[in-house]
């Protein structure tokens, strides 16, 4: 004997699990009418159509943070899928902010995936909806920072960053949306040249001038203007006797092109800029507080924190799809 199955359940169903209509009536009639049954159905489905798309590869999605009433912490992960249309379905961005709120409570990603979410795990409501969407649904990002005070900026969904201050300032909420802006588009990954490693450093400035080289022999065939040869890529390699022999070479330069010595001391600090910021690239693409402030090229992120007062950064974190 056939079950009745009503409007009214597959509704009650379909709200329950996201599911589409004809896949909840399918379950409900399979479960003869029982409700509990009829979702376990609909997550065995989920785990069939996940386990068939495990190799793919889920590079759409969306980046979402939440911080705190009083901005002391917050997190920021990536609900991932495979396609933009589905990343800019309404549904899928209201169940990245249910990911996103259940994150909040939680210090690390493998917490998080082992949260409740309305009776299962965070791990398994991902498989659940992989099989409702019918694409790889993941968590492709969790980062959680805590300071002080917490501010974040997210770019249209597809990358946000938090940033952290040691102090509470005057207009701190403008200060980290303006540094979490800045690390968002410029893609910072780490705070200063002083976090580097040396071996990381001799290593980048191999690479870079053999790069340059190569480039500088298509330019040369072409009879272009060549790119100049840095002996350095990071602040880190710069010792005072490698500053003290830029500035003796600065000096020379001035002699031979016949500068008398008594206008040196208004050439020699433009020259040295200029020596400095070309032997400083790794710091101005990877550490946040040494690249150009965005809204004021003119200055550098560090000069336009100290504007604040006595406040530094303490940390940041940032999130892309991909």
């Amino acid at each position: 004997m056939s079950v009745k199955i009503s409007a009214a359940d597959v509704k009650k169903l379909r709200e329950t699990t996201g599911a589409g209509m004809m896949d909840c009536k399918k379950a409900l009639v399979e479960a003869e009418g029982d409700f509990d049954k009829a979702i376990e159905i609909l997550r065995k489905k989920g785990q069939k159509i996940a386990a068939k798309r495990a190799d793919r590869e889920s590079t759409e999605g969306v980046a979402i943070t939440k911080i705190s009433d009083d901005n002391t912490y917050g997190v920021a992960i990536v609900l991932a899928c495979e396609t933009d249309f589905v990343a800019k379905n309404d549904s899928f961005k209201a169940l990245a902010q249910e990911f996103v709120d259940i994150a909040f409570n939680h210090k690390t990603k493998e917490e998080f995936l082992a949260a409740d979410f309305g009776g299962v795990t965070v791990a398994e409501k991902l498989i659940e909806q992989t099989g409702v969407i019918g694409e790889k649904i993941d968590i492709t990002a969790f980062e959680r920072i805590e300071a002080p005070y917490v501010g974040a900026y997210t770019h249209v969904g597809k990358i946000a960053a938090m940033v952290g201050l040691t102090a509470v300032v005057d207009n701190a909420a403008e200060l980290t949306k303006d540094l979490a802006m800045q690390a968002a588009s410029m893609g910072a990954t780490t705070l200063s040249y002083k976090d580097f490693d040396s071996a990381y450093v001799a290593s980048e400035t191999e690479a870079r001038i053999a790069a340059i080289i190569k480039d500088n022999e298509e330019l040369a065939r072409l009879g272009k203007t060549l790119k100049n040869v840095p002996e350095f890529v990071s602040r880190l390699q710069l010792t005072d006797e490698a500053i003290a022999k830029a500035e003796d070479e600065a000096k020379e330069q001035l002699k031979a092109e016949g500068k008398p010595e008594q206008i040196w001391d208004k050439i020699l600090p433009g020259k040295m800029e200029r020596f400095i910021s070309d032997n400083t690239t790794l710091d101005q693409e990877q550490c946040l507080l040494d690249q150009k402030f965005i809204k004021d090229e003119k200055k550098t992120v560090a000069e336009y924190v100290s504007s604040y007062g006595d406040v530094e950064v303490k940390n940041f974190v940032r999130v892309t799809l991909g």
